[in-house]
């Protein structure tokens, strides 16, 4: 269809311009019969030219794969269409009255004139066409691999993030059924019930956060509280933490991967209290640091304390989801001043 209407505007455009080239030389023509024998001459063997070639080179791109190919095809083209573009006119014109071969001569030279530019110029558009169809496609190819790759590497990091929460609560349930086991063990039942029913409180926001992505400060800052009520079963007094900043509106704001802030106030259980006899000396610290909101979690470093403390699942898979779900946010942990520090940096421009 399109095809047609460029044949169909390049025939009245030539019709027009003999049509004007006539009236200059005083010879007499009707516009409507020049633009049909336009379209019937040029039109229509240049239409049936060109699907023929868009036919083609759609099923055997090969054709014009390589510069030889290309030079090729045309002069297959050359050698093929044009004469018979010639005896078509020849027939429609009533040429083909051939007594001699001098008017076969005189023939050839007459038809020798027609065609090669517009015979070109549909070989020429053609190819421009099918090159600007594979550079889309190619362009559309390279879209779709890029998208696939993108969805492949998003499919990738979402079962990364199912796979580290997936590590991190159970070990954090296991931690939680210890510190009950050890109640029981201890004959404490009023104690171990009490226990029960605070882990059922745990479990019921770890439920939750398994379906989140991001929770608050604020409502991690509750869990840890919870999770410090159950651990106080199990150390009594000597579970000693402060907790500074926890009254700056700001942490009803702030996100973060759920349960990010329970494995640090862990490690710090396991690395101060259960390393020696005597009470805790652990702080929670909420402060903002320009446009960040440091959480500072540290205990002292005991000399029964593990060689590399900070190395453990709790904290690394804390670090590994920090960094992959929350742009800009770092969790660095070591020891500074005979104290082990845990530090989350969570930026505050990111923040909805």
């Amino acid at each position: 269809m399109l095809s047609a209407l460029v044949w169909t505007a390049i025939s009245a455009l030539g019709a027009l311009q003999t049509y004007s080239d006539n009236l200059r030389t005083g010879v007499a023509s009707r516009y409507p019969v020049l633009l049909a024998t336009w379209f019937i001459e040029y039109a229509i063997p240049l239409m049936v030219l060109s699907a023929v070639l868009v036919t083609a080179l759609g099923r055997w791109p090969v054709l014009v794969a390589r510069p030889r190919s290309v030079v090729a095809l045309f002069v297959g083209l050359v050698l093929l269409f044009q004469p018979a573009q010639w005896l078509y006119i020849a027939w429609l014109r009533d040429y083909l009255d051939v007594a001699s071969l001098d008017d076969a001569r005189r023939l050839l030279m007459k038809m020798l004139l027609v065609g090669w530019f517009t015979t070109t110029a549909t070989f020429a558009a053609i190819l421009a066409i099918h090159y600007w169809r594979q550079a889309k496609d190619r362009e559309l190819a390279w879209q779709r691999a890029q998208n696939d790759m993108l969805n492949l590497r998003l499919q990738l990091e979402e079962q990364r993030m199912l796979a580290l929460r997936a590590q991190l609560e159970p070990h954090f349930l296991f931690n939680a059924l210890n510190a009950i086991s050890a109640l029981v063990r201890a004959g404490d039942k009023p104690v171990a019930l009490a226990g029960i029913g605070r882990l059922s409180t745990l479990l019921r926001y770890a439920l939750a956060a398994s379906t989140d992505q991001t929770a608050t400060l604020a409502a991690e800052l509750q869990f840890v509280r919870d999770y410090l009520d159950l651990q106080r079963l199990r150390y009594g007094a000597r579970l000693r933490i402060s907790i500074e900043g926890a009254d700056d509106a700001l942490l009803h704001d702030v996100d973060c991967p759920p349960l990010s802030l329970q494995p640090l106030i862990e490690n710090a259980l396991r690395h101060d209290l259960d390393c020696h006899d005597g009470p805790g000396d652990i702080t929670l610290t909420f402060a903002r640091d320009g446009g960040e909101m440091v959480v500072t979690v540290t205990n002292p470093v005991s000399a029964q304390a593990s060689p590399n403390p900070g190395a453990g699942l709790g904290l690394a898979n804390t670090r590994d989801r920090l960094r992959r779900q929350t742009p800009g946010a770092s969790l660095r942990a070591g020891v500074r001043d005979d104290r082990f520090v845990a530090e989350v940096r969570l930026p505050l421009a990111a923040q909805g």
